[in-house]
């Protein structure tokens, strides 16, 4: 069982105790500067919450939950923004939270981070007393030094760090996703990190090939140490020598000065080798000799230098297939895949496509200078049905432009700006469009039971050309809940009961799409 797994067990067990709609775990991230929180396990908010970071200084809430020292409860009334408006989860329109408790979490005497418990009923925690909530604290607070002792966190404690700092630095990003790939790939990673092996990192363009890279460096006993990257593919041969091992003055017409190569200046540290399957032939024989000597000789110098370099490779090639062309080197390609990773494309990865969203919306709110950005349900639907043949940086880029689009939309007032189908701008396949839930989509005579009962086929309705995944959406609710009342007699929860929602939440549907009842 992984520690994602055993988080959530724990919010299960405080759902138990304190029933609400919706609860998570946060993290107090290592920063040297204001308090930054990040979920580490949600349930009963949706996937999008995990790739989000919640800076306290912006949310205020979580602010004061971390100041309270027992923890409280805010009235419903308290006109400050919740950090989980319009994020709770089988949402059929985007809601706001009602009723807010939490409390700081404390191991080894330091702030941990924080639980949160949140409600749409605004009188759902009126029997919640400060016994209970404590016992809650102290419940977690035991499963969470658990967890920390089990996972020898003493390094990671300082690895994490070093991802900050990194961070800080860069703008590193985390392998973000629960999917069993991505599962599987960060066990692979952590379980070669720590040893100098040379990585090969295989995968598509737009993957997260140079993540993998940071994620291996900033997990090896090198991560104090500098990761150097070149990118092979913008190495023209007439410079590649100067580029990965440097040169001296004269060494060839305007060579003015010493200068270090990209192995000196990783020596001790790591060198990624983006794109090596660019590399030139001539290029590929002087970088094998220096992989299997560990010997650096600047153009026009004599002297040699050792280096000390845990080297990693990156490509969007099938490397045996060069070989096999004639296009790469047998001996460079054994040398340099020694222990190979495949990174999976976002087709494969599930509903991890709403999680990184998640975590871009929340870099676009903060560049933007926008409240709260979210997904509505029907745009989550369309993410999942697209089948990204950029990957993540097409999805990157993607919400970049929605999230422009609906802050343009929207206008000012609201408590968070929804990005909606048109937003997103997919052009779904057919196909795309079939894989979607028949509740967001337009049905078709092969949804078979997805269609709603008593309703022919050919009684469907008919879409105009050019109409958007909202307004199909929309109207086949609006159908679908005319046909349930029928069948139910206008009885408003027999049909609710059908719908698989709550009442209260079904009537306001109905009402928001004009069904008469």
């Amino acid at each position: 069982m992984t520690m994602d797994s055993r988080y959530r067990q724990l919010l299960a067990a405080v759902r138990g105790l304190v029933p609400c709609d919706a609860a998570a775990l946060l993290r107090l991230l290592p920063d040297e500067g204001s308090p930054v929180l990040q979920p580490v396990a949600v349930d009963g908010l949706s996937e999008e919450a995990l790739g989000r970071r919640f800076p306290a200084s912006a949310h205020p809430r979580l602010a004061r939950l971390l100041q309270s020292g027992n923890g409280l409860r805010f009235a419903s009334d308290a006109g400050l923004p919740d950090p989980y408006d319009g994020l709770l989860e089988h949402q059929q329109e985007l809601q706001a939270v009602h009723d807010c408790m939490g409390a700081p979490l404390r191991v080894d005497g330091r702030i941990w981070g924080l639980v949160t418990l949140d409600a749409l009923d605004p009188d759902a925690f009126d029997g919640v007393d400060p016994q209970r909530l404590a016992s809650v604290v102290r419940m977690l607070e035991a499963g969470i030094a658990a967890e920390e002792t089990i996972a020898a966190m003493a390094r990671r404690a300082e690895q994490e760090q070093a991802l900050a700092r990194a961070s800080q630095r860069g703008g590193t990003r985390e392998l973000l996703g629960r999917s069993a790939a991505m599962v599987r790939l960060r066990q692979e990673i952590d379980t070669v990190a720590g040893s100098d092996l040379t990585v090969l990192i295989l995968g598509e363009t737009g993957v997260g090939k140079e993540l993998v890279a940071e994620r291996l460096h900033a997990r090896s006993a090198r991560h104090d140490r500098p990761l150097v990257q070149i990118n092979c593919a913008a190495l023209p041969e007439t410079l590649a020598d100067s580029e990965l091992f440097g040169h001296k003055r004269g060494a060839f017409t305007g060579a003015v000065a010493d200068r270090a190569g990209k192995f000196e200046l990783a020596d001790g540290g790591t060198l990624l080798l983006d794109e090596v399957g660019e590399l030139p032939l001539p290029v590929q024989a002087k970088l094998l000799r220096v992989l299997q000597s560990g010997d650096v000789q600047r153009p026009g110098s004599d002297r040699v230098q050792r280096v000390d370099v845990r080297v990693l490779a990156a490509t969007n090639r099938d490397l045996r297939e060069e070989v096999a062309r004639g296009r790469f080197r047998a001996d460079l390609y054994h040398r340099l895949s020694v222990y190979p990773l495949r990174v999976p494309p976002l087709r494969e990865r599930g509903r991890d496509v709403l999680t990184l969203a998640g975590g871009f919306l929340e870099e676009n709110q903060h560049r933007l200078g926008a409240r709260n950005l979210r997904l509505s349900p029907a745009a989550s639907q369309a993410l999942l049905a697209h089948d990204w043949p950029g990957n993540v940086r097409e999805l990157e880029h993607l919400i970049s432009r929605a999230a422009l689009r609906a802050r343009a939309a929207a206008g000012r007032g609201g408590r968070w700006i929804a990005i909606e189908p048109e937003h997103l701008g997919l052009s779904l396949t057919p196909a795309a469009s079939q894989a979607l839930p028949s509740a967001v989509r337009a049905p078709s005579p092969s949804d078979g039971a997805a269609m709603a009962p008593g309703m022919p086929p050919e009684e469907h309705p008919v879409l105009p050309a050019g109409a958007g995944l909202r307004e199909a959406t929309e109207r086949f609710q609006r159908q679908w809940i005319e046909q349930a009342l029928q069948r139910h007699g206008g009885a408003m929860a027999a049909a609710a009961r059908e719908a698989g929602m709550d009442r209260s939440n079904f009537q306001r549907l109905a009402k928001r799409l004009g069904v008469k009842t």
